[in-house]
């Protein structure tokens, strides 16, 4: 599933020639994602694009009246295609095209068909997916302090409070592994348990590695890739994130796997206290 950094890196491809651009029309090939698809988007024309955003994991964009809201789920990619032409060539898992006046196809696919694009006022902030969303991790509303303080109120072990999208938006299960390993902290220390010096150490290698793994294009891991293979490297320079049985960078003692709410922790348990 693509995580921050690699939501962040597709918008950053698109935003540039999508953004003032107008959606002639679109193809809609199946009706239903995970959710239903809306009229709107099916029937959608002559409908300019004023800007492209990021929140969380969801795609924006951001129309004159309205608010387009993508979330690639497990296997969702978008891609853009030079030719209008190639709208009336597309494979099984080519679910959506929105073409653009510029000769342009924005062009959605998914094989699972667990993603979704819902149609949104444009008030999108009060959408039901969004208005629960914690901070941004890469803003400053993400601080040191207001970790700490929520992680007094919790009992649970760290990398689950920091995976909860509900406190902190965006950190999953690749980049939480990362940046634990970094601030030399187990996964499953019990959140209220660390110190400030900790919570500070830990909120600014979060920080680091999401900007790292950004400017890296991402990573590509088996069930996800990003649509251009220049970019997704960031996959080389793990730490510990599917590494198990492999010996640490920092102290060579074999890396653990264990599993958190079924999903996958990795860690060191010599380098991690």
């Amino acid at each position: 599933m693509p995580e921050l950094p690699e939501v962040e890196v597709i918008k950053n491809i698109i935003k540039p020639l999508l953004r003032g651009k107008i959606i002639n029309y679109s193809i809609v090939r199946i009706k239903k994602l995970k959710y239903i698809i809306s009229n709107n988007i099916i029937k959608i024309n002559n409908q300019k694009i004023l800007n492209i955003k990021r929140r969380g994991r969801y795609i924006l964009l951001i129309l004159i009246n309205n608010t387009i809201i993508i979330h690639l789920g497990m296997t969702g990619k978008l891609f853009i295609m030079n030719n209008i032409k190639n709208s009336s060539q597309y494979h099984k898992h080519d679910h959506i095209d929105l073409i653009i006046d510029n000769n342009l196809i924005l062009r959605y696919t998914d094989v699972r068909k667990f993603g979704f694009w819902l149609w949104e006022t444009k008030n999108y902030k009060t959408n039901i997916f969004l208005k629960k969303l914690g901070p941004e991790p890469l803003t400053n509303e993400f601080n040191n302090l207001y970790l700490y303080n929520i992680s007094r109120k919790k009992k649970i072990p760290i990398k689950i409070l920091i995976m909860d999208n509900k406190i902190v938006t965006g950190i999953g299960n690749i980049y939480a592994n990362e940046s634990l390993f970094l601030s030399k902290i187990l996964p499953i220390r019990i959140s209220n348990n660390l110190n400030f010096q900790e919570i500070t150490f830990l909120v600014k290698n979060i920080k680091f590695i999401l900007n790292k793994s950004i400017k890296y294009g991402g990573s590509t891991i088996i069930s996800y890739q990003l649509p251009n293979k220049n970019i997704g490297t960031y996959s080389k320079y793990f730490y510990v994130y599917r590494k198990e049985n492999k010996l640490c960078k920092i102290c060579h003692t074999k890396i653990i796997k264990i599993n958190q709410r079924n999903r996958s922790t990795f860690f060191c348990k010599k380098c991690q206290k």
